[in-house]
């Protein structure tokens, strides 16, 4: 169970959401209300939370501790105690998510950073009470619980018992888990908070920009339409990077420790097989994705990159020209209005429910969108608890690019607050399932804004934008899961030096992005400000894996699969109650399958040819 909730950079960090630096104005943009939660750090509401689990905590372990394993044949009684135990998950949620979010709106501020630590300390304490409960759940005997779950009270929970027994072959001794996890705070959990907040602090000096930047606005120039301003943003990250790399290295070779330590006492024996198994999905199942989507690189990036970089009149793109502009495309600055009715427009065009679900995140303070100074970089959807709604981040600047990542984020929006009714122990969807209403929100959008462009220019830097944002959704995040491959798997031979992330980092790159892009010097440094490789390592394939998937979704539904919608919504509405094949059965979809990663694929080398004709044509 998560103590704090399942917050973090979306991965919209890594694609550079928005572009250049803008300086027009958007609207009025909504800034998140947390009272939903809690009325602020010194409210009573907080303190009463806090105390409450903390003697929760202890009297469940009186209660139950040593218990459990024999109530397995008193299915009513084993109903209760989960009953308690969800209980306590809810408010102990509440307040991860409370801090947590408060943290990244602003993590330069020492009191919310504070907060944050300490509320995350207290979490842990009443963690280590508990520890046990989950634990003996899967000492009871496969036949006595069998029978306790013929109580309709506790067969609503029996997916999350199955899933439980997953874990049973990698669980310790309940001392040694109980050391893994209060060491967690000042082992991974520690270097976590240290990237966060050095990443929160760094400054950029941009040529051309009266004062130093941060992170975001800085990556956002890599999307300016002049060469020279994305060069110089491109020096400058390269610059701080590189002055900081030995803390980086430290870092990741600390932390890959700690996960490999982690593994080899739990007995996993690939680096991703942890990841693999809190997904709820099997390795062949990645493998045959990873090696499809490898196999097409020459097919989709390289191919596009190449007829990209003679768009722009060059030879070769330099890594700062990858997602630069089109030259004929203007750049138009949407406001924030105009972003919120094209993405409900869009949501309301597949299904009312959908837009009526997203629109309240824009009416009841759920969404934080402006940048500011020490904000988190990137965007992400929080679920916070059932008992309460998501909240999502965002540091909007007025591009087309914004609105597909405002597009994603509610769609993750929406999932949570659909799948919300499983409950605390239920609601929450591994990882790979988690991407499949973010980007299916985001073709909506864009399908709904491609069809009301009728200018040829418009509608090939649309598709071309489209383009950028399957390959850095697809192709660059399983190149971003092959260097995490090779940076674990390093670590368990040794320490890893700089040289030999940087290594790792260009070699993968140089596969993926291909001929057409050259990777000019300073971007082998660029791997230590993905946020993925620090907070959830082997993150990253779920983008891909919800990308092919939902191209094959809407394959579907253009071609009016029977009850697409309704089968659609039982989908989301499902959480984490089903596992991947059960929940794609209804659409006659199966994972297992090499060909359903290329039907998946098909769609954007499908987009590419489209380019292409068009650069025929003219």
């Amino acid at each position: 169970m998560s103590i704090g909730g399942s917050y973090g950079t979306d991965g919209k960090a890594w694609a550079a959401a928005s572009s250049g630096a803008v300086k027009a104005d958007l609207g009025t943009m909504p800034e998140w209300n947390l009272a939903d939660l809690y009325p602020g750090i010194d409210s009573p509401e907080v303190t009463r939370d806090l105390e409450k689990v903390a003697a929760d905590a202890k009297a469940l372990k009186a209660r139950y501790q040593g218990k459990l394993a024999a109530m397995g044949r008193d299915g009513p009684a084993l109903a209760e105690a989960i009953e308690s135990y969800e209980r306590l998950a809810d408010v102990m949620g509440r307040l991860g998510s409370y801090s947590g979010l408060l943290y990244y709106a602003n993590m330069a501020d020492p009191t919310r950073a504070k907060f944050y630590g300490d509320v995350r300390e207290k979490l842990t304490n009443a963690s280590s009470d508990f520890l046990f409960f989950e634990l003996e759940l899967n000492k009871i005997d496969e036949g006595d619980l069998a029978e306790a779950l013929k109580v309709p009270a506790l067969a609503r929970l029996k997916p999350w018992l199955d899933d439980l027994r997953k874990e049973k072959p990698y669980q310790l001794d309940e001392q040694i888990e109980k050391l893994f996890l209060e060491k967690g705070m000042t082992a991974g959990g520690a270097f976590d908070r240290l990237f966060n907040e050095t990443m929160s602090e760094l400054k950029f000096e941009v040529e051309g920009e009266p004062e130093p930047l941060g992170l975001e606005p800085t990556l956002n120039f890599m999307m300016h339409p002049d060469r020279g301003r994305r060069q110089a943003a491109a020096e400058a990250l390269a610059k701080v990077f590189a002055k900081n790399i030995r803390l980086f290295t430290l870092i990741t070779n600390t932390l890959a420790k700690d996960k490999e330590i982690s593994d080899r006492w739990r007995g996993f024996k690939d680096v991703s097989d942890a990841r693999h198994l809190s997904n709820r999905v099997e390795r062949e199942v990645v493998e045959a994705l990873v090696s499809t989507v490898r196999e097409a690189y020459p097919r989709t990036a390289h191919r596009y990159y190449a007829m990209k970089a003679k768009w722009l009149g060059l030879e070769k793109l330099a890594h700062w020209d990858r997602n630069a502009p089109l030259p004929e495309k203007p750049e138009r600055v949407v406001t924030w209005p105009e972003a919120e009715k094209l993405v409900l427009d869009a949501y309301g065009g597949f299904a009312p429910e959908m837009a009526e679900i997203a629109g309240k995140f824009f009416k009841s303070g759920w969404i934080d969108a402006p940048v500011r100074p020490g904000k988190a970089p990137g965007a992400f959807s929080h679920p916070t608890v059932p008992s309460a709604h998501p909240y999502v981040l965002m540091n909007y600047q007025g591009k087309a690019r914004d609105v597909m990542t405002l597009a994603h984020e509610l769609g993750h929006g929406v999932h949570q607050v659909l799948a919300a009714p499983q409950g605390p122990l239920l609601a929450s969807t591994p990882l790979t399932l988690a991407e499949t209403a973010s980007v299916f929100g985001e073709m909506l959008t864009f399908r709904a804004m491609l069809a009301a462009t009728t200018d040829p220019r418009e509608r090939k830097a649309m598709l071309a934008q489209k383009v950028e944002d399957m390959i850095n959704t697809v192709v660059r995040q399983i190149a971003f899961y092959t260097f995490e491959r090779k940076v674990h798997e390093g670590r368990r031979q040794g320490e890893l030096t700089s040289d030999d992330l940087n290594r790792f980092w260009m070699e993968i790159q140089g596969e993926s992005l291909g001929p057409a892009v050259e990777c000019k010097p300073g971007y082998e440094t660029f791997w230590t400000y993905i946020p993925h490789f620090i907070h959830s390592p082997f993150y990253v394939y779920a983008y891909a894996f919800g990308d092919c998937l939902v191209n094959s979704l809407y394959g579907l539904y253009q071609e009016a699969h029977p009850e697409f919608v309704g089968k659609y919504f039982e989908m989301l509405k499902a959480g984490g109650s089903k596992h991947h094949s059960e929940l794609l059965a209804p659409f006659g979809l199966d994972a297992r399958d090499p060909a359903f990663w290329a039907k998946g694929l098909r769609v954007l080398e499908g987009f590419i040819d489209e380019l292409e004709a068009m650069d025929r044509v003219a």
